[in-house]
């Protein structure tokens, strides 16, 4: 993975086709990943997690994150890219279909039976919540 972030960085397109495994190359276009690496400017590459991919597996998970710029607006590409090996070398082999987002709620859940958070005195479920 960091070899491929850093193809990027570096404009490295051979690289890029080169660690593609032979059903990923079917889609690949240098052209087009020229166009987003260099009107990019790359701020960064985190691995979150990885599963597997040791010398005895055939496969392997990277979950990441990649901060860029477009047009001076930062952005992040979050992935959990799946490689295989491909004549004993790595190669990126797609992703795993993402998560949703989690919704983190910064105060307690309302119940239904609890003073409406909008202080009508009301039960919830007879004011705010009849709608809900």
């Amino acid at each position: 993975m960091r070899s491929r972030y850093t193809a990027y960085v570096k404009h490295e397109f051979d690289h890029l086709g080169r660690t593609l495994s032979a059903d990923q190359r079917k889609d690949y276009s240098p052209e087009d990943a020229r166009r987003w690496s260099e009107k990019s400017e790359w701020l960064g590459l985190t691995i979150l997690r990885t599963e597997k991919g040791g010398e005895a597996d055939d496969q392997g998970l990277v979950e990441f994150s990649a901060r860029f710029k477009v047009d001076g607006e930062e952005q992040e590409h979050l992935e959990a890219a799946i490689f295989s090996r491909e004549g004993g070398a790595w190669v990126y082999a797609g992703q795993l279909p993402q998560r949703g987002q989690t919704v983190r709620r910064e105060a307690p859940k309302v119940g239904r039976n609890d003073p409406c958070p909008c202080g009508s005195g009301k039960k919830y479920k007879k004011c705010c919540g009849a709608a809900a």
